[in-house]
């Protein structure tokens, strides 16, 4: 069965490059940082206990996602804090419950760090995060683009993060997996 981690980023720090690139390809469009070398900077002042943290998803050891919580993610929202930010699966791990397992254990963070809300933005992805619970409390442009705005009220009776890691889904993504021959 494999066996799928999600640590602290901090305790990988030869991670942060690759998590930079995936996410310099995904959002460079949208990015506060707009050269990757910024985004590495950026990434090496992530730690633990503290705004800001990210996390990433190992798969039997293999980093497969990532997610992060900062201060704040949408400059004409500096009210609102924490914003969940940097949830990115990598996609032929898709669809097996890593980026869910993620969002839930940045939620469990934030709450074990006092607050009892958590904000994001997302373009596209409205309807993975309302699964996970997530309202849209606004819809705004935002660098040109529009998007949702949504909260999650945090609290202590989220699940656990690690009941996600067990699902069926990620069993046969592991068994889909070339294999060498022994």
């Amino acid at each position: 069965m494999p066996v799928l981690r999600l640590d602290y980023l901090a305790d990988h720090p030869d991670l942060v490059p690759i998590l930079a690139e995936w996410h310099h390809r995904q959002w460079s469009y949208l990015a506060h940082a707009a050269t990757l070398n910024q985004r590495i900077a950026r990434l090496r002042q992530h730690g633990r206990g503290a705004l800001p943290t990210s996390f990433v998803a190992l798969l039997d050891g293999a980093p497969v996602g990532s997610a992060a919580l900062v201060d704040n993610d949408m400059t004409d929202q500096s009210a609102l804090t924490p914003w969940l930010a940097n949830v990115y699966v990598v996609p032929e791990a898709r669809r097996h419950g890593i980026g869910a397992a993620l969002v839930r254990r940045a939620a469990q963070e934030a709450y074990a760090l006092g607050y009892h809300d958590l904000y994001l933005y997302t373009e596209d992805q409205t309807h993975f995060y309302a699964q996970l619970g997530w309202q849209t409390v606004d819809r705004r442009r935002y660098r040109g683009y529009l998007m949702s705005v949504m909260a999650l009220r945090l609290g202590p009776d989220l699940p656990p993060a690690s009941a996600l890691a067990l699902s069926n889904p990620l069993r046969r993504l592991h068994e889909n997996q070339p294999h060498e021959k022994e």
